[in-house]
Order: structure tokens, then sequence, then C-alpha cells
């Protein structure tokens, strides 16, 4: 719908520039699309652990490893062909960020503390068992937040 052409990793794999996984599933970029890559190509996960590229096999492959800045390796295979894998393959936002911003981090800690306050208020109510934190407290975390950046919206 944004005007992105949709295709199989496989495919993608010969026409991409820069990859980057957010599924949760292993392998997902693995050595079959990393042999079609082209040279110069960004590798990056967001979405689980260190497991959605196989780093195991790149690195095994790769004939020369190179830090080419903080957060940034060149993998050189045998080919020629170099790849650059950010944050070594593990969650780029928190691998190769350099933190969340304040902007950002206050809301979840509220949450955070809001939810630790219901607990030592409801502890003798609750099961031992997860459970989502209440929507009210998600609500009033999001309408403090609102207020303190001036937004109005409309219910």
């Amino acid at each position: 719908m944004d005007g992105f052409r949709v295709m199989p990793m496989a495919e993608a794999a010969k026409v991409g520039h820069i990859f980057c996984s957010a599924t949760g599933d292993i392998h997902v970029i693995d050595m079959n699309h990393i042999a079609q890559m082209r040279d110069g190509a960004i590798l990056a996960n967001s979405g689980h652990f260190d497991v959605e590229i196989n780093m195991k096999e790149l690195t095994a492959l790769a004939t020369k490893i190179t830090r080419v800045r903080d957060f940034l390796d060149e993998y050189t295979l045998d080919d020629g062909r170099r790849l650059y894998v950010a944050g070594e393959g593990r969650l780029v936002n928190l691998a190769a960020a350099e933190g969340h911003p304040s902007a950002v981090m206050d809301m979840s800690f509220a949450n955070q503390a809001l939810a630790a306050e219901y607990m030592l208020q409801h502890g003798s109510e609750l099961k031992g068992e997860v459970y989502d934190v209440p929507v009210d407290i998600d609500q009033e975390i999001a309408r403090l937040k609102l207020e303190a950046m001036g937004v109005e919206i409309d219910t």
C-alpha cells in the first residue's frame, strides 16, 4: 500500500541493498540469501536475539572480518563481496543504538512504576500468573504524556 515491492527473501536478496529482519524467527537471512546479495549489502536484525541472521555461517564463510566503526562489521567473502552487519547481528535497536531518548523511556518507566504500585495494592487479589498491565494505567500514562507534550486529541 505504501508503494514498496513485496517479494520472497530469495528474490529480495538479489536486488536489495539493506536487509533488516524483524520476525522473531531463526535464520530469516540465511546462507542461500547471503550467496545472492550484492557487494555492500547491509544486514541488521530487529526481531529476536541474534538468530535471525545466520551469523555462525556468515562468520565461517568470511575470509576477513573488519570492525568498520562501532556497531558495524564488514564481512569479506572469498569472492570479494563485502557485507556489513550492524550490531553483530543482535537486536540493532539495542546493540547498535545509543539508547532510547528520555521522551520514550519516561513512558516505559512510568508504566513499570504504576504496574508495580498496582501489584502492591492488589497483590492479595492476584494469582501466581502473568497479567497484562491494566488498560487504565496505559491510558493514564498516554494522557499524561500527550498533555505534557501539549498535544490535544479528539475523543
